[in-house]
C-alpha cells in the first residue's frame, strides 16, 4: 500500500490537525466568497457602461463595494454564512463544518482561535491589508476552476459530500425476454363478422360433422376456429396413434376474446381424429375450473358426437363417485373395459377417480384440453396435471403387455428418441386471458407450443410490465362490446341498479358481486322491492338447483340473475345483452371474464361498472395499463333517483327483518 500515492492528499500532507484544517478551509471559503462578489462588482459595471443613459439597471442588487479595484477587507464570518446559504452553492456544507469548529472556540474579528491548553502556531492578529495580501496571493496560486460554484472544489481532500435530491433520470423499462413462440404467435383476425370463413373452405372435416354442423345453423367459422381445427388436424394427419411422420407434435396454446368459438375449435377435430378408433379408451380429456362449464362442453360434445359412436363422460361430482365409476369402467372376466372415449372433468373430481377407480387408465391419452387455462394454472397447487401425466407414462402397464407400447415422456429429438414411435400426448390450451409469464407456462410442461393469439400486434405489445399482467399482452375484448362506468355513492348503489332495470328493460340481465353476502342481500333487496324477476347464482346452491336457475333464465323467466364468479367464467347463457358490475372487479382477467358474458358470437351488449369515488382513478387506471378500450362515463342524476326513494326505503326495512330471521334460524 505504501507504494501506492495519491494525488488529491499531495498539498495537504503539512496539516496535521483538526484545528489547521478547519482555518484552512475557513479561509478557502472567504477567498472564494469575495470573488464572487467581485465577479458580481464587473458584471453590474459591465451592464451599466452597455446602458446608453449609464444609469444602473433597475431591479440589480447594489454593489457591496463602490470600488472594486480597492482591496476588499474581510467580513465576519456571519455574514459570510449567509451569503453562503444564499447561494446555493456545493460548499454549504462545508462551510457549515468549519462553522461548528468556529463556535467551540472564542469568537474573535480574525481567523479562528485555537482552544485553551493547546499553543498557537501563530501570535497576534492580521490587519486587514495584510489579511487581503495573502488572500490574493492565494488567490494567485490557485487554479481559477477554484473559485467557480459548480462543485469542483469538491475535489479537495477535507470537502464533505453534497446531500440533497439527486437528478431523477427516467430509467428505460427492462423488457424482459420471451420465448420465439411468445414473442411472434400466429395472428388470427378478430372480427367475428367479416372474417368469417365457409365451412366449406376448410378441408378434411368429415361430411357426418358438417351436416351436424349447418344443422345447427353454423354455416361458417369465426376466425379462431378457421386457423385452430386446421393446426389440429394436420397434427393427426397420420392418425391418433402416431404424430405426423413419427414426431412428437406440438402443444397448441390459444387466447382469444370470449364468445369467440374456442370450444368448438377443438370438439370438432378431437371428434374428427378419434373418429378412426376401433377400441373404446379414453383418448380424449377436458379438464374445467367449474362444474358448470365442464356441463356445458359436455352437451356441446354429445351433439356432435352422437351417432359416431363415441362416448362422452362427466364426471364433476354432481353424481356419487360409485355413479359415475359405472359410466366409466365395466369390470369383466378379462378384465376393466373403459366405457368412455372423451371424459370431461373438473380437476378434484378426476384426481378422486384416478386414486380410488379400478380399472380407470389414460395409458391412451391422446388430447389433454385444458379450457380457461390461466384459472387452471392458478389452481396447480392441487397437483392435478402432475397426477394427469404421471397416470399417462408411468401408470401400471396391463399383464403381459409388450415394451414396445410403453410410452415415454416427449424429451429432446434425437435418433433415439425417433427410432421408437410412439402414441403422443398433445395438450391444447384455451383461454381469454391466456398468460404471457412463461415461468407460469413451465408448469404444464408444454412440448415445442404453438401460440394462436387475437390480441398481439408486435412483441412490444407483449411485453407491458404491470397489474396483474404478469407480462402479459393486450387482453382482447368481443368487438360488440360497449362499455360505461356509473359514477355513484354506496347508498344509491341499489338504486342504481333498479333505474337500470326499469329504464333500460332488458328481458335478461347478468349482475356481479364480489361476494355471496353481497349478492345475497342485493337479491333480497330487489326482490322486496318488487317488479323485477330476480334470482341469485352463487355456492349457496347445490349444483342441481343451480342448473335449474341458469336454465329458467335462458327461457326468459328470470331477468336479473345476481351472481357471483360463478358465472363469470365460459357460461355461455344466450341473450343477455346486458352486463352490470355491482362490485367492481380487483382484477382485469375478472372484469375480461364478466364484460365476455355479452356480445358474444358477434353480437352486441353493454356492460355497466358501478364505482365509488375512491374506487375510480384505481380501475381506470388498471384498464389503461391493460390497454382496454376506454370506458364511457354514464352519469345517473339523482332527479332520476328520487322517485324510487319512499319504495325502496320500505325495502330496506323489509330487507332488515329478513336477515335478521334468518339470523335467529341459523343460531337456532
Amino acid at each position: 500500500m505504501a507504494l501506492f500515492r495519491i494525488a488529491r492528499y499531495e498539498e495537504q500532507e503539512n496539516v496535521t490537525n483538526t484545528e489547521e484544517q478547519a482555518q484552512v478551509l475557513l479561509q478557502r471559503l472567504q477567498v472564494q466568497a469575495r470573488e464572487r462578489q467581485l465577479r458580481k462588482q464587473k458584471q453590474q459595471e459591465a451592464k451599466a457602461k452597455a446602458s446608453p443613459t449609464g444609469d444602473k439597471i433597475p431591479g440589480s442588487p447594489k454593489p457591496a463595494h463602490p470600488n472594486p479595484s480597492s482591496p476588499v477587507p474581510p467580513e465576519p464570518k456571519r455574514k459570510a454564512k449567509k451569503r453562503k446559504r444564499g447561494d446555493g452553492s456545493p460548499h454549504r456544507l462545508e462551510k457549515s463544518a468549519s462553522e461548528t469548529e468556529a463556535e467551540s472556540s472564542p469568537r474573535g474579528t480574525g481567523s479562528s482561535r485555537k482552544p485553551k491548553g493547546k499553543k498557537k502556531k501563530k501570535t497576534g492578529k492580521k490587519d486587514p491589508e495584510a489579511a487581503a495580501g495573502s488572500e490574493k496571493q492565494e488567490k494567485e496560486k490557485d487554479p481559477p476552476e477554484a473559485s467557480e460554484p459548480s462543485g469542483e472544489t469538491s475535489e479537495s481532500p477535507h470537502s464533505a459530500l453534497v446531500l440533497g435530491v439527486p437528478n431523477k433520470k427516467t430509467l428505460p423499462k427492462v423488457q424482459p425476454f420471451l420465448p420465439k413462440w411468445l414473442a411472434e404467435p400466429s395472428r388470427v383476425q378478430k372480427s367475428v363478422k367479416n372474417d368469417l370463413v365457409p365451412i366449406q373452405d376448410i378441408p378434411g372435416i368429415h361430411p357426418c360433422l358438417q351436416k351436424k354442423l349447418k344443422t345447427n345453423g353454423i354455416l361458417s367459422y369465426f376466425p379462431v376456429q378457421a386457423a385452430v381445427i386446421p393446426a389440429l388436424l394436420e397434427s393427426a394427419s397420420h392418425g391418433f396413434l402416431v404424430g405426423k411422420g413419427g414426431y412428437q407434435p406440438s402443444d397448441i396454446c390459444v387466447s382469444a376474446p370470449t364468445g369467440s368459438g374456442k370450444t368448438l375449435s377443438f370438439v370438432i377435430p378431437v371428434i374428427q381424429v378419434l373418429l378412426e378408433r376401433v377400441v373404446c379408451h379414453i383418448r380424449a380429456l377436458v379438464v374445467l375450473p367449474t362444474k358448470e362449464l365442464a356441463q356445458q362442453v359436455s352437451k356441446v360434445f354429445n351433439v356432435y358426437a352422437d351417432g359416431t359412436g363415441l362416448r362422452v363422460a362427466q364426471i364433476t361430482g354432481q353424481k356419487s363417485l360409485a355413479k359415475e365409476q359405472e359410466i366409466l369402467v365395466q369390470k369383466t372376466d378379462s378384465g376393466y373395459h373403459s366405457l368412455a372415449d372423451i371424459v370431461v372433468a373438473t380437476p378434484g373430481r378426476l384426481v378422486d377417480h384416478i386414486d380410488q377407480t379400478p380399472g380407470f387408465s389414460l395409458r391412451q391419452l391422446r388430447f389433454l384440453i385444458i379450457d380457461e387455462a390461466d384459472r387452471m394454472i392458478d389452481s396447480m397447487h392441487q397437483s392435478w396435471l402432475p397426477r394427469v401425466v404421471k397416470a399417462v407414462f408411468h401408470g401400471d402397464d396391463a399383464p403381459g403387455s409388450s415394451p414396445l407400447f410403453r410410452r415415454v415422456e416427449p424429451r429432446a429429438i434425437t435418433a433415439a428418441s425417433t427410432s421408437q414411435p410412439q402414441m403422443p400426448l398433445q395438450k391444447l390450451l384455451f383461454s381469454a386471458t391466456l398468460t404471457r409469464n412463461p415461468e407460469k407456462l413451465q408448469e404444464l410442461g408444454l412440448y415445442q407450443p404453438r401460440l394462436f393469439s387475437t390480441g398481439l400486434e408486435s412483441q412490444e405489445s407483449t411485453v407491458q410490465p404491470g397489474i396483474e399482467q404478469d407480462v402479459e399482452g393486450k387482453y382482447a375484448f368481443p368487438a360488440g362490446l360497449s362499455h360505461f362506468y356509473v359514477p355513484c355513492s354506496l347508498n344509491s348503489k341499489p338504486l342504481v341498479i333498479l333505474h337500470l332495470m326499469r329504464n333500460l328493460k332488458f328481458s335478461r340481465v347478468l349482475c356481479f358481486t364480489n361476494s355471496r353476502e353481497h349478492s345475497h342481500r342485493l337479491f333480497l333487496l330487489v326482490k322486496a322491492f318488487g317488479g323485477i324477476p330476480v334470482a341469485e347464482f352463487s355456492s349457496r346452491f347445490g349444483p342441481g338447483q343451480r342448473k335449474m336457475i341458469l336454465k329458467q333464465f335462458e327461457q326468459g323467466k328470470i331477468q336479473l340473475l345476481i351472481s357471483t364468479d360463478a358465472t363469470a367464467r365460459g357460461i355461455d347463457v344466450k341473450g343477455v345483452k346486458l352486463v352490470i358490475n355491482y362490485d367492481a372487479p380487483q382484477y382485469i382477467r375478472t372484469y375480461v371474464h364478466r364484460v365476455g358474458r355479452t356480445a358474444r358470437a358477434g353480437h352486441t351488449g353493454l356492460a355497466f361498472t358501478l364505482l365509488l369515488k375512491v374506487q375510480e382513478q384505481k380501475f381506470l387506471q388498471m384498464l389503461r395499463e391493460a390497454r382496454a378500450p376506454e370506458l364511457g362515463k354514464h352519469l345517473v342524476r339523482n332527479e332520476h333517483l328520487k322517485s324510487l326513494v319512499p319504495q325502496y326505503e320500505e325495502a330496506l326495512a323489509e330487507l332488515q327483518k329478513t336477515i335478521r330471521n334468518e339470523w335467529k334460524q341459523k343460531n337456532a
